[in-house]
């Protein structure tokens, strides 16, 4: 069975998301238009940025209906929300 490549979150701004996403991630994305815009996180897993009003099938989810966890190396946990309020997770993986 493949894995999965994308995470995709549905956002009212793609340009808004993507200016904060390439803060946050250090890293411009490697794809961008005015519905969309694409990070590469690590080899073989992306961070697609979508447009909600133009999904079809219409998204069901509601704004801030995911999260993405950023593991740490300190044991300092931290929770924050990005511009569409998807929840970001800091957190040190047990040890």
């Amino acid at each position: 069975m493949s894995h999965p490549t994308f995470v995709l979150l549905y956002v009212d701004s793609p340009a808004r998301s993507e200016k904060f996403y390439t803060k946050l991630l250090g890293t411009p994305a490697i794809e961008s238009s005015p519905t969309f815009a694409l990070f590469a996180l690590q080899p073989g897993l992306m961070l697609g940025l979508w447009q909600r009003d133009g999904v079809e099938p219409a998204a069901s989810a509601p704004a801030g209906g995911n999260e993405l966890a950023f593991a740490v190396e300190n044991n300092e946990a931290v929770l924050a929300t990005d511009p569409d309020g998807h929840r970001l997770r800091v957190f040190a993986p047990a040890k």
